[in-house]
């Protein structure tokens, strides 16, 4: 997963066609380490339908308060600029609801295409 370090770089890569998937995560994070083991997997099993990138949330803080980015790890899909899914919660994310939401970002970014 491409780690995003600048505003800017964010800006840019969620401008694709092919949705984004923004991770917010940081180093300190429980929940953030339980789901390091399955998320390359997960990466590959939708790397040709959507495109991964992580965001360490206390490296970009500002960036976090615009997209109101409170709990970690966060999951924020986009297509062309716009924000098309959010999977923000206080519990620990499982495997499948990260791929449930993953899910509905792939058919939200068709439903945007048309």
């Amino acid at each position: 997963m491409e780690q995003i370090r600048t505003e800017q770089a964010f800006n840019e890569t969620i401008q694709q066609e092919k949705p984004t998937i923004a991770v917010f995560k940081t180093t300190w994070c429980k929940d953030c380490h339980y789901i390091e083991p399955f998320m390359p997997s997960v990466e590959q099993d939708y790397a040709d339908r959507l495109t991964f990138v992580q965001l360490d949330r206390d490296e970009l803080p500002d960036l976090c308060e615009a997209y109101n980015i409170l709990g970690i790890p966060s999951f924020l899909g986009f297509r062309k600029g716009e924000e098309i899914g959010r999977f923000v919660s206080k519990l620990r994310k499982t495997r499948e609801e990260i791929e449930q939401f993953l899910d509905q970002v792939v058919e939200a970014g068709k439903t945007a295409s048309r």
